[in-house]
């Protein structure tokens, strides 16, 4: 098959800098039996095009975006036609994948893997906030052909806007992310914390730092590493200042993700704050790394909890606090979480992920969509319950 992802970048040059590690492994699995042509809105300035773990990444560059992707797309589809269009995220990807439905005559499938179905004012986060957004994206779900979700709590989103959701769950590649066996902590060693997101509104670091001064004020014995990208202008660091935890918490900016790992395989939690999450992909990575996570009842934390994850209420440091500490001085049940965390992960893994998809284009391949849009209504299975 040839096929079509929009994306918005995260498929740089080198495959190490600027990338989201999901689209990677996806588009590697996919070019290994098809013709895969990914289309990058924001990857660099200029227009440009190169080879990127066997697919053609074509970067739009510079304004107006939409339309150079959508002539970049009418190029390729001339040159011989694409047998599947498949936009991720909803804006303004998903809408230049409506138009090139409608273009192209190719089925549509819409991958929503971020905010695009919630609405959190306060950390000037979400899809649904304002009404052009909610325009955008319901003009994107209305176009598709199929609406791809990576969790059961988002295909309820999109029920309840009146559309059908394939829920495809986002997984490791164990090739690139190898697959480590849970380990006991040494008796008396100093418990090692790990939160992995970039410092902004939505990852509500502010619980996290609230949570870990009240582990130092209960007398724990701790480190919390923090691996991200400062977006807030050193508001974090300074709140780290302000509760006294300059000695427990180490900043590392952002981390490339080949250089993340050892900081993955020497914690022993990893702990998630966020207000909203579709993954995230870093409680996967660590689940297969042998690393429970413990964290706020969104993503998978709420959906594998409480038997492969430790889920608190969104916002409560004490809850937070209070579910690291047990799972802190209950070594044998921490232990059992990180296993019930790993079989998860490896049952589900990159290659499986892949599978779905593929079982999806294979469904649609051939068909010419009708000039016309249609709503999507295809129910599938949830997995990773």
């Amino acid at each position: 098959m040839k096929l079509a992802l929009i994306v918005p970048g995260g498929v740089d040059r080198g495959g190490t800098q600027r990338v989201v590690p999901f689209l990677l492994w996806l588009l590697e699995r996919l070019a290994r039996e098809h013709d895969v042509h990914v289309f990058a809105l924001r990857q660099e300035a200029r227009p440009g095009r190169w080879r990127l773990l066997g697919a053609d990444v074509h970067n739009v560059g510079a304004r107006p975006r939409r339309l150079r992707a959508l002539a970049a797309l009418a190029r390729e589809h001339a040159k011989a036609p694409f047998d599947v269009l498949h936009a991720h995220w909803a804006v303004p990807q998903g809408v230049v994948g409506a138009v090139a439905r409608r273009l192209l005559r190719r089925p549509l499938v819409l991958g929503l893997a971020g905010g695009e179905l919630v609405s959190l004012p306060g950390a000037d986060f979400g899809g649904m906030r304002h009404v052009t957004g909610r325009a955008w994206v319901r003009l994107s779900m209305a176009a598709a052909d199929r609406v791809v979700v990576p969790n059961d709590a988002m295909a309820e989103e999109a029920r309840r806007l009146g559309h059908r959701a394939i829920v495809v769950p986002l997984g490791v590649a164990l090739d690139a992310w190898p697959a480590l066996a849970p380990r006991r902590r040494p008796p008396g060693s100093t418990a090692r914390l790990l939160h992995v997101a970039d410092l902004r509104p939505v990852k509500d670091q502010d619980t996290l730092l609230r949570a870990a001064a009240l582990l130092r004020a209960w007398g724990v014995d701790f480190t919390l590493d923090v691996a991200g990208g400062d977006t807030m202008g050193g508001r974090v660091q300074r709140r780290a200042a302000e509760l006294d935890l300059e000695d427990r918490v180490r900043f590392h900016g952002a981390v490339p993700h080949a250089s993340l790992r050892p900081l993955v395989d020497a914690s022993h939690v990893l702990v998630v704050t966020s207000l909203f999450e579709a993954g995230p992909v870093a409680m996967l990575e660590a689940a297969v790394a042998g690393v429970p996570t413990v964290g706020t009842a969104v993503g998978y934390v709420r959906a594998w909890a409480p038997a492969a994850a430790a889920a608190v209420p969104v916002g409560d440091a004490e809850a937070l606090a209070a579910a690291l500490r047990r799972h802190l001085e209950d070594e044998e049940g921490r232990v059992a979480l990180a296993r019930a965390a790993h079989r998860r992960a490896l049952a589900y893994d990159a290659d499986a992920m892949a599978a779905g998809y593929e079982a999806i284009y294979r469904e649609l391949r051939g068909r010419r969509a009708p000039r016309a849009t249609v709503r999507a209504a295809h129910a599938g299975r949830a997995v990773g319950r």
